[in-house]
């Protein structure tokens, strides 16, 4: 009998289905004194976004506890868990407790637990890739092995037109946050390698902001590989990078996707994350 094989991931992922694997999302919460919004299907994101805009208070996020996923991994044989990066989150230590535990209970079943060291649709480039070694017929061991390499060759950049959540959640000061706000200012920057966030430049506007993005994808060696763009209420803007990239990139396989709760209470109205391949020359 094969082996039951099974992608988990928690909700920055913004994946809520796959096709063709057994998939399941663990939700993370966001929290305010007034409310707690669950981030998985149910989730009015557009609402939350807009009840964040207008809220001035502490807010926070909460990750999947050890029974989530437990719950999660259900009855599969073989998991492969993906989690935001833990330089953000106990989402990841999390994670590997009820990785201990699972094996423990199941002493015939294995879990990989993935640091994504991202957020966003880097981490939909991750699940794509598992998926595809799945299919391919791939043993458990061949395919941690492989996606530990394939995260080498991946990446993510992105554009926030406001901070305030960032600044309410402590990890900006509200003076900076403020004056990205009146100044119509965009901060763009990356994942660094330990999994941070990694401010690179501040630009006015979308004009100068989407050309330094592209830029920005080139230096961090994109040549033509895949692209996810995920955006928080600005579909408009994700177009005018796409069409950007694929003004020199003529193969480029990118999508457009939209950000869940995890990924717009980071990014907030108007922010684009850019996941994409690098140093990966397509054909």
């Amino acid at each position: 009998m094969a082996l039951k094989m099974k992608i988990v991931a928690d909700s920055s992922s913004d994946v809520l289905k796959l096709e063709g694997v057994d998939f399941e999302s663990a939700p993370l919460k966001i929290i305010t004194n007034n409310t707690e919004y669950v981030d998985d299907e149910n989730l009015d994101v557009d609402k939350m976004v807009s009840d964040l805009s207008e809220y001035s208070d502490k807010s926070g996020t909460a990750c999947p506890g050890v029974e989530d996923w437990l719950k999660a991994f259900s009855d599969a044989d073989r998991v492969f868990c993906v989690t935001i990066t833990s330089a953000l989150s106990g989402s990841y230590n999390s994670a590997c407790v009820a990785k201990q535990e699972y094996e423990e209970m199941y002493p015939d079943r294995k879990v990989c637990v993935i640091d994504s060291l991202s957020a966003g649709p880097e981490i939909g480039l991750i699940i794509e890739k598992i998926s595809e070694l799945i299919a391919e017929g791939n043993d458990f061991e061949e395919i941690c092995k492989s996606i530990s390499e394939y995260q080498t060759h991946t990446g993510v950049v992105f554009m926030l037109q406001s901070l305030r959540n960032l600044a309410n959640n402590g990890r900006v000061s509200k003076i900076v946050a403020g004056a990205a706000g009146i100044l119509n200012i965009r901060v763009l920057g990356k994942a660094s390698d330990k999994g941070t966030l990694e401010p690179m430049a501040k630009k006015h506007g979308e004009r100068l902001s989407l050309p330094y993005l592209k830029q920005m994808l080139e230096e961090q060696g994109y040549k033509g590989g895949k692209i996810r763009i995920s955006h928080c209420c600005n579909e408009s803007s994700a177009q005018k990078l796409k069409e950007l990239i694929q003004a020199e990139f003529k193969k480029a396989k990118i999508e457009i996707g939209k950000t869940r709760g995890l990924c717009s209470y980071y990014a907030e109205k108007g922010g684009l994350l850019i996941g994409f391949e690098k140093n990966l020359c397509t054909t």
